[in-house]
This record gives structure tokens, C-alpha cells and sequence, in this order.
């Protein structure tokens, strides 16, 4: 017997999370389009006469797509298992693609080229809730698709990787878009307001600058369509995964699917594991409990609620409003070590587990926000605020950023995972936009002092729920969750 038959395909299990990650890659590449986009779309719209372009419509279409991450997370669970991961999977592919073309060409050949006006404003942020369902169904179905079909001694290390995609998903746009902008000039805004940087009013828009404004927009959200469209393609060339072709009774092709991955021997063992756990293919999701769901739902509450989103979607105007000179060198360095830190969950999380990570991240983020509460704002200590800020998304993208993703996808048993992933993310996406559209007006309000000072007490607090309620996964396979909350039940 080979040894591919008795110990499986790593080349095989690799490929298909190869494919699946592109998910992740998309996720991180939807949700950062609209930073190089932004002043272009701005300027644009600024230019219609039949309605004022204000702050107000321009946070909500640089924010539209949260929408869509809301709707696609909620419906997530009902298509993974109605349809299956894998037919999921291809239609968030598909909401990718159409929406990267609708955001490029708003117009579609019926409304009048280069026209800004409040129908086109409206077209285009329907393209973006579409691109938007894309994310939110990938963010939720991409890390449960792996952690279904991988071992459970690597899973934690392919989850992860999920989030490395993610990260280097918005590295790649951050240079995509530096290249489609070239030798051209962005539009230059007037920066007022205290704190943050508030764009408020178009100062120049002239010679090259005018270029962005017709062009430069299109041709950043068009070039989604090139990974989009990848994904979609090759996801159809993956298996579904074999705990839901055995929840449908497909049990031949899910041992033949768990064979090549583990060996013949192992995925008669494991079959057996997931029939013995799918009496029936879902279950009422409170069957094993509130603790269960309360600690899927706050797992995601926490990665928003301590703050990340103030970093990652406003990091050039944090750097800025500190006094650097070149914001968005920083920012891009910032990307850099992110994905370095990303690579540390990864290649730890099977060694230290899951809880440690958490605990240390958490920790790690709470003296970064204390620090930049204690040093914003003083020329003095500039420097030090800014490794402040390094040390606070440093500490994320080890522990939270990727570690998050790895329980919600493994801490669920079986028979209410579709529905209780999707309940989690659903509310992960909620406080995203509570975060993101919060973060602007509290920074101005009570000052960067107040904000990140609540950033903080807010990591303690989430390393106190880690240690107390949340369940180490390290080394136990998706079958023994539902005995762990069958047995919490019990006490």
C-alpha cells in the first residue's frame, strides 16, 4: 500500500486550502479598495449639480460595503447549509466579481459616462453592498470550509493562514493602487478639524489631478476582477467538504474525499466520528447551551470592540494628525509588520494553543492603546506614540486577527455550525461598523486620549472572558466539541 494511501495527500489538502485562502485574499482586498479610491470618488461626486456631496454621503459610500458584510455574514449560515460550502463559496466569487465591475463601470451602459449625479451615487453603492454579501460570506464560510477539511493537528495552522490572506489581500491592493495612480496626481483636500484629519473641501482639481478623478477610481475597483474571477473559477474545482457531504448522507464521497487527505484507515476512523455526532444534519442552535453561542458571539464582539479598525482603516490620518511627514509610508510599513505578526499565529498556534495567544495578544494590545492614550498629542514623545500604535496591531495580528477566526470555526459542534458561524460573524461585522463610524467623532469629542484609554480597558477585559469562558481546541477534532458542550450542559 502507498504512502499516499495510508497517510494521505499534504500536496492535495494544501491545493484546496491554496484555493480556498483566495477567499481571505479578496475579503482584504474588498475592504482596502476604497482607501486609494476614496479622494478620487470623493472628487467625482463633488461635481454633480443635482445634490451636495457631503461628509455625510461620503462616509456612507466609503462605508457601504459594511452593509453588504452585514447581509452576506447573516445569510452565511443558510447557504453553507442549504447549498453546501463549496456552492457558497463560488457565489461570493461571483458578488465579487460584479460588484468590482459595477464599482469600475457604475454607468453599465445605461446611465450617461462620467456623470456624477444621485442615481449614479446610488448605483454605485449598491455594487458595493453586493461586493460586500462577497466578503461577508467569505469571511465567514472561507475559515469554516478549512477547518472542516483539514486535521485537527494542522487546522489552527490552515485557519490562520486564512488571515495572513487577509492581510496581504489589503498589502496588495495598498500597491495595486500606488501603480494604477503612477505619475498621476491625487486630488488635494483641505484637512481641518482637530485629531483626526476631517476632508472637508476640494482645494485643487486641476491638470493631472483630473485624471484620478475620471480614471483612477475605475481602474482601483476594476482590478478586483482579476482575483475575483480566479476564485471563482477554482473553487469550482475543489471538493465539498466531507462533514457536509456526510450530513446529506453522501458517505461514500466523503470518505473518499477524507481518504486522500488522511489515508484510507484514518478517514474510516474519522467518518465514523461524524456519523456518530449528525444523528440529523442541524439541530436547534441552543441545543448545547447559551454559554456555547454567548462564546462564539463575543469572540467577535472583542476582535471589533478593542479597537483594530481605528488602525487599520484610518492609519494614514492617525500618522498625519501625529505630525509625519509621509503618512503613507508609515501605513504601508505598518502593513509589513502586520503580516509579519500574522506568520507568528500561524506557525505557534499548534504548539502554544489557542488561549495563550489570545491572553498574550490581548495584553500586548492594551499596553499599545495605553501608550498611544499616554503620548498622543506631545511632540516630545511622537516616536514613542508611533511604536505604541506598531505594538497594539502587532499584538492583533498574532493573537485576535487570526486566532478569532481559528475558534469560530472549530468551537461550534457539527449540527448548529452553519447557523452559530453565522450569527458570530454576522455580529463581528456589526461592531466593525460601530467601530469604524464611532472612532471619527469620539477621537474629535472626547479626544485620542479617552478613545484609546477605552481601547485598552477593553483588551484587559477580553483577556479576562478569554481565560475564564473560552475553550482551548489545540488537538481536538471538530467531533469533540459536541461531547465538551454535551458535558458543560451536564454540570
Amino acid at each position: 500500500m502507498s504512502n499516499q494511501q495510508t497517510q494521505g495527500s499534504k500536496a492535495y489538502l494544501y491545493g484546496i486550502c491554496a484555493v480556498a485562502v483566495i477567499g481571505g485574499l479578496l475579503f482584504g482586498y474588498d475592504t482596502a479598495v476604497i482607501s486609494g479610491a476614496e479622494k478620487g470618488l470623493q472628487a467625482f461626486f463633488m461635481g454633480a449639480s443635482d445634490f451636495t456631496y457631503t461628509d455625510f454621503w461620503h462616509g456612507f459610500t466609503s462605508s457601504s460595503a459594511l452593509i453588504g458584510c452585514i447581509i452576506g455574514s447573516a445569510i452565511s449560515g443558510l447557504l453553507a447549509s442549504n447549498w453546501g460550502r463549496k456552492k457558497s463559496l463560488i457565489f461570493a466569487g461571483v458578488m465579487f466579481f460584479i460588484s468590482a465591475w459595477g464599482s469600475m463601470c457604475p454607468e453599465t451602459m445605461i446611465l450617461p459616462k462620467g456623470q456624477p449625479d444621485l442615481t449614479l451615487l446610488i448605483v454605485f453603492n449598491i455594487y458595493r453592498v453586493i461586493g460586500g454579501i462577497g466578503v461577508g460570506l467569505a469571511s465567514a464560510i472561507c475559515p469554516m470550509y478549512i477547518g472542516e477539511i483539514a486535521p485537527s493537528n494542522i487546522r489552527g495552522m490552515l485557519v490562520s493562514c486564512n488571515q495572513f490572506a487577509i492581510i496581504f489581500g489589503q498589502l496588495v491592493v495598498y500597491f495595486v493602487n500606488f501603480f494604477i495612480l503612477g505619475d498621476h496626481i491625487a486630488p488635494v483636500m483641505e484637512s481641518i478639524g482637530e485629531g483626526m484629519n476631517k476632508i472637508t473641501n476640494l482645494v485643487a482639481l486641476q491638470g493631472d489631478s483630473m485624471w484620478g478623478v475620471n480614471n483612477g477610481w475605475r481602474y482601483m475597483f476594476g482590478s478586483e476582477m482579476i482575483p475575483a474571477g480566479l476564485f471563482a473559477l477554482l473553487i469550482c474545482f475543489v471538493p465539498e467538504t466531507p462533514r457536509y457531504l456526510a450530513s446529506i448522507g453522501q458517505d461514500s464521497q466523503a470518505e473518499g474525499i477524507l481518504s486522500r487527505i488522511n489515508g484510507a484507515d484514518k478517514a474510516k476512523e474519522i467518518l465514523k466520528e461524524i456519523k456518530e455526532t449528525m444523528t440529523t444534519k442541524t439541530e436547534p442552535l441552543l441545543t448545547y447551551g447559551v454559554l456555547c453561542i454567548f462564546v462564539g458571539i463575543m469572540l467577535s464582539v472583542f476582535q471589533q470592540a478593542v479597537g483594530i479598525n481605528a488602525v487599520l482603516y484610518f492609519a494614514p490620518r492617525i500618522y498625519e494628525a501625529m505630525g509625519f511627514q509621509d503618512p503613507m509610508k508609515l501605513t504601508v510599513f505598518n502593513g509589513i509588520v502586520n503580516l509579519g505578526f500574522t506568520c507568528v499565529a500561524i506557525f505557534t498556534v499548534e504548539k502554544l494553543g489557542r488561549k495563550p495567544l489570545l491572553i498574550v495578544g490581548s495584553l500586548g494590545m492594551a499596553i499599545g492603546a495605553l501608550g498611544v492614550a499616554g503620548t498622543f498629542g506631545n511632540d516630545s514623545l511622537q516616536l514613542l506614540c508611533m511604536i505604541s500604535i506598531m505594538i497594539y496591531s502587532a499584538s492583533f495580528m498574532f493573537s485576535w486577527g487570526p486566532i478569532c477566526w481559528v475558534l469560530i470555526a472549530e468551537v461550534f459542534p457539527n449540527t448548529i455550525r452553519g447557523g452559530a458561524v453565522a450569527i458570530a460573524v454576522a455580529f463581528q461585522w456589526i461592531f466593525n461598523w460601530i467601530v469604524s463610524t464611532s472612532f471619527v467623532p469620539l477621537a474629535n469629542s472626547l479626544g485620542f486620549w479617552v478613545v484609546y484609554s477605552m481601547y485598552g480597558i477593553i483588551c484587559i477585559i477580553a483577556a479576562v472572558f478569554v481565560w475564564k469562558l473560552v475553550p482551548e481546541t489545540k488537538g481536538k477534532t471538530l467531533e469533540d466539541m459536541t461531547k465538551l458542550w454535551k458535558d458543560k450542559l451536564k454540570k
